[in-house]
């Protein structure tokens, strides 16, 4: 039995491994849930599945009285006795989760972009120090993980990440420029948390998906691309020193690479096949980085490294909450991002103090250039 402390369970990624563990409770269960905000949902799960414990960061809930409920601060006890950390918890905020885990040596299927994005040399410190292992849940990245044989660090030539172009790759700029919240949540292929799903609208999914790649398998900058593949079926590929390319295909479902974090190098059998015949076309067409500047704000603040990833998070962050809200127009995702990165130096990246400092206050600045006033 496969013990799981689930970070994030109310969430998208984290509804969806619920379903994968009630597929196949004989080898499943949870050791620990824990979400953001308290709500039925979040108790229903705990009665459900029974955790030995549980945590909300914020609001109370019930759970079944063999649930230990924990307390804000005692976050490293999730991790006590699982097998498996699956960190799907939204945003930062899912960083301390990771370190967490990675302290406690436990295998951490990762699902949260910003641990890498924001904290990758601070994981993949403690990782190195305790031996635990690494499996990323992107889709993309899970793909490149199967086509490198389960090993993070197995030479190539290149990663060519893979994607939809999400609801307005055929929209002109001025278009852009008049498109709302609810067009931008209409994603054609994936079915995601709302965050998440505006990302992709503005390719600033992909290009934190850049800085992932850099750091899981050690690829430099120029040697990650990505292409623009209206189907999403194949979900990344890598190419060789030969000039051979594997790629890993399959119908765009989040259960299929939670389930094989669980699991590897074991597969188990999951509802769909793919029918490539059923599919019809596989199609390919360059990456729109000028209509799309998000994306190559990030690349750059992963270059740069340091705390200007975890700025360009934060900023993004409160961004997309604006633009959720209808308070800014769509092109303002990226000019808000634009200016926290030229207002904010590059310091090294040496605690989770000095990023969570750094991102109170890249998100203070972004809120005041949002709203009008002067940032601080």
């Amino acid at each position: 039995m496969t013990k799981i402390a689930l970070i994030g369970c109310t969430g998208s990624i984290g509804r969806q491994t619920a379903d994968v563990v009630r597929r196949y409770p004989e080898r499943f269960c949870f050791s620990a849930l824990a979400c953001g905000h308290a709500g039925e949902a979040f108790s229903a799960l705990c009665r459900e599945f029974s955790p030995r414990r549980a945590l909300c960061a914020n609001g109370e809930f019930s759970a079944p009285a063999g649930t230990e409920k924990l307390a804000a601060g005692e976050e490293a006890a999730l991790f006590a006795d699982c097998d498996v950390a699956l960190i799907a918890a939204g945003g930062f905020a899912g960083l301390a989760y990771t370190l967490h885990a990675a302290r406690a040596g436990v295998r951490i299927a990762l699902a949260n972009k910003e641990s890498l994005v924001c904290g990758g040399e601070l994981v993949l410190k403690e990782i190195a120090a305790t031996g635990a292992a690494l499996i990323p849940v992107d889709s993309e990245h899970s793909a490149i993980f199967q086509c490198l044989h389960f090993q993070r660090s197995a030479p190539f030539e290149r990663l060519v990440l893979t994607a939809s172009g999400g609801p307005f790759l055929h929209c002109s700029e001025e278009q852009l420029r008049h498109v709302t919240a609810a067009d931008a949540l209409k994603h054609p292929t994936w079915n995601m948390g709302a965050k998440i799903t505006v990302d992709s609208a503005t390719l600033l999914n992909k290009g934190y998906e850049v800085i992932e790649a850099n750091r899981l398998y050690g690829a430099p900058f120029e040697a990650i691309e990505a292409v623009v593949h209206p189907e999403s079926i194949v979900h990344s590929l890598v190419y060789f020193a030969d000039g051979a390319a594997l790629a890993q295909l399959g119908y765009p479902d989040m259960r299929v690479p939670i389930q094989l974090a669980l699991t590897f190098p074991e597969r188990l059998p999951c509802e769909r096949q793919l029918d490539l015949a059923a599919v019809g076309k596989l199609t390919f067409l360059p990456f729109p980085k000028q209509k799309f500047p998000c994306f190559t704000l990030a690349v750059e603040a992963g270059r740069a490294g340091g705390t200007l990833p975890t700025v360009l998070n934060a900023a993004a962050e409160e961004a997309v909450h604006a633009f959720l809200a209808g308070r800014i127009g769509f092109p303002a995702i990226a000019h808000t991002i634009e200016d926290a990165l030229s207002a904010f130096p590059r310091e090294e990246a040496d605690s989770f103090e000095r990023l969570a400092a750094e991102d109170a206050r890249a998100r203070a600045h972004a809120h005041s250039f949002i709203y009008g006033k002067s940032a601080s």
